[in-house]
């Protein structure tokens, strides 16, 4: 596929962008470069390569999920600038 089999207004709606009459004459040529790229990698062999969501390793550095000892309603409302019926009032921000 080639730029020219794209239309370069309707992808420029979908991304959210204006482009002038010099964007949309020479946006054909990279979205070529970029196409043919992406056909290179297309025929690289990938197979026995394991899926990886990270470059590098990766290890959980969360702290274990283990119950601890809970707040009362009082110590959590403790430094609530504001409280009602046992809550922290936060400003309204939907209307």
């Amino acid at each position: 596929m080639t730029a020219e089999h794209i239309d370069i207004d309707h992808i420029a709606m979908l991304c959210r962008i204006a482009l002038s009459d010099e964007e949309r004459r020479t946006l054909p040529g990279p979205i070529d470069t970029m196409l043919a790229y992406v056909q290179q990698l297309k025929t690289v062999n990938i197979q026995g390569v394991e899926p990886t969501l990270h470059a590098l390793e990766w290890n959980n550095a969360l702290r274990a999920d283990n119950p601890g000892e809970n707040f009362s309603a009082e110590m959590a409302l403790m430094n609530a600038p504001e409280q009602k019926n046992n809550q922290i009032v936060v400003p309204r921000i939907v209307e």
